[in-house]
């Protein structure tokens, strides 16, 4: 069987690290390794998408990074409780006419004893922003452990 640990139930030091290995993977913008987080009969919302399943998660971050350039992602605890997190999270990114956003948003997580994510339900919002409006400037990829969380930017 397939293992992604930390596992449930969670405490707030397994739950802070589930999370900050949830955004180092979506920072990665590789679909096929983001999605083996997953269970393979996952269950998704993401805004007004309902994806089903790891192939269709695959697929769906496969649309998304092509149409999100330059994303960047920082994810901070919210709650946790037994096998459930939530999360907020606020992403820069630009479209390919090179207009930015941040969007800001909130998801619910559910993990079976495997550690997969059986559910995710994301709300989200897009703010457009000016290029000198951006907080995000590390180097593609991984967020370096000096920089600050959300809360530390005032997000």
């Amino acid at each position: 069987m397939e293992t992604k640990p930390p596992f449930p139930p969670f405490d707030l030091e397994s739950a802070t690290l589930k999370v900050r290995l949830a955004e180092d993977g979506w920072n990665t913008r590789e679909p096929q390794r983001v999605a083996l987080a997953y269970s393979e009969d996952t269950r998704w919302r993401n805004r007004a998408e309902f994806v089903n399943g790891r192939a269709a998660v695959e697929a769906f971050l496969q649309r998304k990074w092509v149409r999100e350039l330059d994303y960047r992602l920082i994810k901070e605890l919210w709650a946790f409780t037994g096998s459930r997190i939530a999360v907020r999270f606020a992403y820069e990114w630009h479209d390919d006419s090179g207009h930015w956003y941040r969007s800001y948003g909130n998801e619910n997580w559910e993990f079976n004893e495997a550690g997969l994510m059986v559910h995710r339900h994301a709300s989200i919002n897009d703010l457009p922003i000016k290029e000198s409006e951006r907080k995000y400037h590390w180097p593609l990829g991984r967020r370096p452990d000096d920089h600050p969380g959300l809360s530390d930017l005032g997000l």
